[in-house]
C-alpha cells in the first residue's frame, strides 16, 4: 500500500443538502496562488473557519465539507447545527454528526460566505495519526465547482484562476491534453482504458485526489473488469466506515491523459467495505493520487473538461510497501539527547517545551518533544509477520535510524525501497525491547 491511509472517503448523508455554498475570488483578482502540503500524495491546505486556521485534506472525491478534530487550543464557532448520520467506507455503522451552515471559508483570497460543514464528533475518525500532521478536516465539490483550478504536483502549489483568463487559455493550449469530465453527484468522473486481465476496457473512474494508491477497482458493479491471477489480501487503510480490507494486484495497463502506464498496481476492495456506497451509474473505480500526482493538472468543473501533463516524476514504477506493515503516529514523547555548545557557560535554563541542563563545560544535554510511531497493522505472512512484528509495537528504530527522526513519509519510503533489502526495526513491546530482521519481498 503507498500509504497507510490510502483512502478513498466517499459518504453521504441522511438528509438532502441545499447549501448555496460558492468560493470567489476576493477582488476581482484573476488568480490566486496556494501553497500547500504533500504527504504521500495526499494535498493538505490552510484554510481559515470563521477566523481561526485549520488544516484540509483537499479532496475531489467528497462533495460536502467535513471537520473532524481540534485540538485544545482551536476554538472554531459554528452556526445553525443539525444533527444527521453519515456513512462511507467501511464495513461500521453510520457516525453521528452536525451539519453547520453560514460559515465563512477563507484561503489567500478565495472566499465564501455561506459554506457548509459537516462535523464529526467521533475522535475514531482522524487524519491526524495516520499522516504525521494536524489535519481538521476535508473539503472537496464547492473548492472547484466554479473556477478552473490548477494542481501544480512539483511545485506544491495550487492556482485558481477567474474564468475570463486569457493567460490561462494560452497555457493550456501548450503541452496540455484536454480531456472531458462528468460532474455527477458533484464529483468528477473519467474515462480510462484499463486492462486487467488481457482485454482492455473503457472504464468510468472518478478522479480522486482524497485517495492515495493509483487505481481502485470495483468487481461487484456491472463492469467487465475482472480480477487478476495473482494478488494479494490486504489492508488497505481507514475508511469513513471503518477499517477497509481488499486485495491488490499489478494491472496491465490503464491510460490517463496523454500516457499509458504499464504493470500499475490496482486495489480491489472488498464488497463489505464498499456496500453503503452510493455508485454512479457504471462507476468502475477511482484514480488516485499516485497517478495524478505525476501530472500538472487542471481541474475545469463549470466546462467539464480536464487538462493534463506530465511532469517528472511520471514514468517513475509502481512501487509498494514489501515489508508487510503499517505504521501511523502516536503522539509526543520527551526524549533526552546530549549535544556540545561552547558558548555555554554552565547555566540552565528553561525556554517552551525544550530544557537544557550543564553536564560539562560544553555538553549538555537537551529534552524535546519527539514524534511517537506504532505499527497500525500487520499483513499475514509477510516478511514482518513472518519475523515476529505485531500491532501495536512501538518503534524505536529502523535501519540504525532513530525513529523519532523520521517521518511516516520517510518510513514507508524505506519499507518500500528495494527487493531484498535487509530491515531491521527495534521495537518496544510490554516494556521490553525487541530487534527484528527480515528482508523486503516483492509477491506483486
Amino acid at each position: 500500500m503507498r500509504f497507510v491511509f490510502a483512502l478513498y472517503l466517499c459518504f453521504f448523508t441522511y438528509l438532502t443538502s441545499f447549501s448555496q455554498s460558492n468560493f470567489q475570488l476576493a477582488n476581482n483578482k484573476k488568480r490566486i496562488v496556494i501553497p500547500f502540503k504533500l504527504i504521500n500524495n495526499l494535498i493538505f491546505i490552510p484554510i481559515k473557519v470563521n477566523g481561526e486556521t485549520l488544516t484540509f485534506l483537499l479532496d475531489t472525491g467528497v462533495e460536502q465539507t467535513i471537520l473532524f478534530s481540534l485540538d485544545d487550543k482551536q476554538q472554531v464557532s459554528l452556526f445553525h447545527l443539525q444533527k444527521i448520520n453519515l456513512k462511507g467506507l467501511g464495513s461500521n455503522d453510520a457516525v453521528e454528526a452536525y451539519k453547520s451552515s453560514e460559515n465563512k471559508m477563507e484561503v489567500d483570497g478565495y472566499v465564501d460566505e455561506e459554506h457548509e460543514i459537516y462535523l464529526i464528533l467521533d475522535q475514531e475518525f482522524n487524519f491526524s495519526s495516520q499522516v504525521g500532521i494536524p489535519v481538521n478536516g476535508i473539503i472537496g465539490y464547492h473548492f472547484f465547482k466554479s473556477h478552473p483550478t490548477e494542481i501544480d504536483y512539483e511545485r506544491k502549489k495550487i492556482i485558481v484562476y477567474s474564468a475570463d483568463n486569457k493567460k490561462l487559455s494560452k497555457k493550456l493550449m501548450r503541452n496540455f491534453k484536454k480531456d472531458s469530465i462528468a460532474i455527477e453527484e458533484n464529483k468528477p468522473y473519467y474515462v480510462s482504458n484499463v486492462t486487467t486481465t488481457t482485454l482492455s476496457y473503457p472504464s468510468k473512474m472518478l478522479l480522486d485526489t482524497g485517495n492515495s494508491d493509483a487505481l481502485w477497482l470495483f468487481l461487484n458493479k456491472p463492469t467487465q473488469l475482472q480480477l487478476p491471477p495473482k494478488t494479494i489480501q490486504d489492508f488497505l487503510g481507514r475508511g469513513f466506515s471503518g477499517n477497509v480490507y481488499g486485495q491488490r494486484a499489478r494491472i496491465p495497463s490503464f491510460t490517463f491523459g496523454s500516457t499509458t502506464f504499464e504493470n500499475g498496481i490496482g486495489t480491489f476492495p472488498d464488497s463489505t467495505s464498499i456496500k453503503s456506497l452510493n455508485f454512479v451509474k457504471d462507476r468502475a473505480g477511482s484514480i488516485g493520487g499516485e497517478i495524478l500526482s505525476r501530472f500538472q493538472i487542471v481541474f475545469d468543473y463549470p466546462n467539464g473538461k480536464l487538462y493534463s501533463k506530465p511532469n517528472s516524476k511520471c514514468n517513475e514504477p509502481f512501487n509498494y510497501n514489501m515489508s508487510g506493515i503499517e505504521v501511523q503516529h502516536d503522539g509526543l514523547e520527551w526524549v533526552k539527547e546530549t549535544y556540545e555548545d561552547n558558548q555555554s557557560k554552565g547555566q540552565t535554563f528553561y525556554n517552551g517545551y525544550t530544557s537544557d541542563i550543564r553536564v560539562q563545560d560544553n555538553l549538555k544535554i537537551k529534552f524535546e518533544l519527539k514524534p511517537v510511531f506504532r505499527i497500525y497493522n500487520v499483513r499475514a505472512d509477510s516478511p514482518a509477520a513472518q519475523a515476529g512484528l505485531s500491532a501495536k509495537d512501538k518503534i524505536i528504530a529502523i535501519n540504525k535510524q532513530k525513529a523519532h527522526t523520521l517521518s511516516i513519509e520517510k518510513i514507508n519510503e524505506i519499507l518500500k525501497s528495494e527487493e531484498g533489502k535487509t530491515i531491521e526495526i527495534v521495537i518496544e513491546r510490554s516494556s521490553k525491547v525487541y530487534t527484528f530482521k527480515f528482508q523486503l519481498k516483492k509477491i506483486l
